[in-house]
């Protein structure tokens, strides 16, 4: 006879009972964790901290916002929570989230937050996914933590940090692993490009950028359309919206208006052929005394006033989009010639005054608040401006001393000098051709889009100061990829050391040692000397290939799958 056990009794043990306790914080491993972080980020640490408190000193100087002339539209619109024409209005849905806390503080507080998760994501990469040693890291990200300009800009109440923190983070989620994103994670990416295009127009353009890279990189075309179906729900839905406010499925009534504006620089109707209905839009001033392009849209002289009832509505912005695709059809040189010369912009050492010295101002932490104007008359009872009704109070900025006196020194001299900025793309430029053989490797998608966040808006409407300042650390990021240790520019730059230490002839150097069979490196000393001459974190077991591992922190892209350089310098045609 068998003998069945005794079933378990369905009473708690002591041990399954506290299981269920509820976990208390501890300290000890609060220390520990913190003791970690500062051994392993020292360095990223200490260079942080000043960048907050400059940070903190801008919203104790400015309180607590700084104003822009788009500012006052933004939060118009927030305030009658209309679309506006003339911009996409993902940021005033924005404003109208934190709008209950009655606060400009909150905007530009989570802005500065904001700028600096951007510095943290570009750090995070360059150490985590791509082994760059510490110091060269962070100095990817001392542009968008010092630069007076960026700090100005997350103070304004503009839409540029919100969008950029966007981009940031889905570049980010996109190259974090080395196997290439989940579907989960295209999703996601999909849906940051899609709102992030809902805050700014030129995001749509990223979408093809990142798909194309996605592409190229191999990764499931399934991944690629769940990303460009989720961007595209958000973009479709403010379509609709849209639509039932204007009568336009679009995202605005300004792209044909702002295309006109950047071909008036240079078209001519004489070399033209052009249908009745546009001849209102003609110029008898000669291109050579035309005015920049942003006074054709601005100024009473633009022939767009001509038409009606607004510019900004479907039918004239329809009219001016055919003129400037004519313009650019029958006059592509000129074309050509407008977006190279604003595109250069960015590249000049000193900042001039551009477009015309009030923007320029609106730019730079000034001795006292931008007046609000008198178009933004609200009549909402006490408050004379829509400025003053989303605050419910006084929307001027409080200029304080000593801290604003500190901020308008700093601002004028530590920025990032636009020929610097050129050096920087320069450089990813060279890892990138190096690295032709994978068609420039991972450094490809932060390089092409810190390029097309100032070719875009030269060849679409104009450029801007602004624009370059969302440019300059996806250009930062990709310098540093593509000379990160696992790339073909990195591997240039071990080989060069590796000459200058342990060369022939040097008095106190060792011979060289004979070739590392499968390192591709005749003549140069084994795994052992060249994991000093990398440097630590980029010490690897001899071969170069596939097979290689880190024996530093993080996990080697090539080990992972992830389709990095693989075989030698030779073999990479550098």
């Amino acid at each position: 006879m068998r003998v069945m056990p005794a079933a378990p009794s369905r009473e708690p043990s002591a041990q399954r009972a506290r299981s269920f306790r509820p976990v208390r914080p501890s300290w000890a491993g609060l220390r520990s964790l913190a003791a970690r972080t500062w051994a392993g980020h020292r360095l990223f640490i200490i260079v942080l901290t000043p960048a907050f408190l400059l940070r903190v000193d801008a919203e104790l100087g400015y309180r607590w916002q700084a104003w822009f002339n788009d500012s006052f539209e933004y939060v118009q619109n927030t305030v009658h929570f209309k679309l506006d024409p003339t911009r996409v209005s993902g940021y005033s849905i924005w404003l109208k989230i934190l709008q209950p806390l009655h606060s400009y503080a909150s905007v530009t507080i989570l802005q500065h937050l904001m700028g600096l998760g951007i510095a943290v994501m570009i750090y995070a990469l360059a150490r985590h996914r791509f082994g760059v040693p510490a110091w060269l890291a962070v100095l990817a990200t001392v542009p968008v933590l010092y630069d007076g300009f960026e700090i100005q800009l997350e103070h304004l109440i503009m839409a540029d940090v919100p969008y950029l923190f966007l981009l940031t983070l889905a570049m980010t989620m996109l190259l974090w692993n080395p196997a290439g994103p989940s579907m989960r994670t295209s999703v996601l990416i999909g849906l940051l490009l899609g709102i992030g295009d809902i805050v700014r127009s030129v995001g749509l353009p990223m979408l093809v950028i990142f798909a194309v890279y996605m592409l190229i990189r191999r990764i499931s075309w399934r991944k690629v359309a769940a990303a460009a179906v989720m961007c595209f729900l958000p973009v479709v839905a403010y379509a609709g919206w849209f639509d039932l406010q204007h009568g336009q499925f679009a995202m605005t009534d300004s792209t044909g208006v702002f295309l006109y504006s950047r071909v008036m620089t240079f078209a001519e109707c004489a070399k033209m052929t052009l249908p009745a209905n546009e001849l209102n839009l003609c110029t008898i001033v000669p291109p050579d005394k035309r005015p920049i392009a942003q006074a054709y849209i601005w100024t009473s002289e633009s022939p767009l006033d001509r038409l009606a009832p607004s510019k900004f509505s479907s039918t004239p912005n329809q009219l001016a989009e055919k003129f400037a695709v004519e313009a650019i059809k029958t006059q592509p040189v000129g074309y050509a010639k407008a977006v190279f010369d604003d595109t250069w912009r960015a590249f000049g050492w000193s900042r001039v005054v551009f477009p015309n010295a009030p923007t320029y101002d609106e730019y730079l932490f000034g001795y006292r608040s931008l007046s609000i104007p008198t178009w933004d008359d609200a009549k909402l009872g006490p408050y004379g401006s829509y400025a003053a009704a989303y605050v419910h109070g006084n929307p001027l900025t409080k200029v304080v001393a000593p801290f604003a006196n500190v901020m308008r020194v700093y601002e004028r001299h530590v920025y990032l000098p636009g020929a610097v900025y050129g050096l920087i793309l320069l450089t990813g430029l060279g890892g990138l051709v190096l690295a032709w053989r994978r068609l420039g490797g991972e450094a490809l998608l932060p390089w092409t889009v810190s390029l097309a966040l100032i070719v875009i808006p030269a060849a679409t409407a104009e450029f801007d100061y602004r624009y370059v300042l969302a440019a300059v650390p996806f250009g930062c990021l990709a310098a540093v990829m593509a000379f990160a240790p696992d790339t073909a520019g990195g591997r240039l730059v071990r080989r060069l050391a590796g000459r200058r230490r342990l060369g022939p002839g040097v008095p106190g150097t060792p011979a060289a040692s004979p070739a590392v069979p499968g390192s591709g490196l005749a003549g140069v000393a084994g795994p052992a000397d060249l994991a000093s001459v990398a440097g630590p974190g980029s010490a690897r077991v001899a071969g170069g290939g596939s097979g290689s591992v880190r024996v530093g922190g993080g996990t080697d892209p090539a080990a992972a799958g992830a389709g990095d350089d693989q075989g030698d310098l030779t073999s990479d045609g550098a």
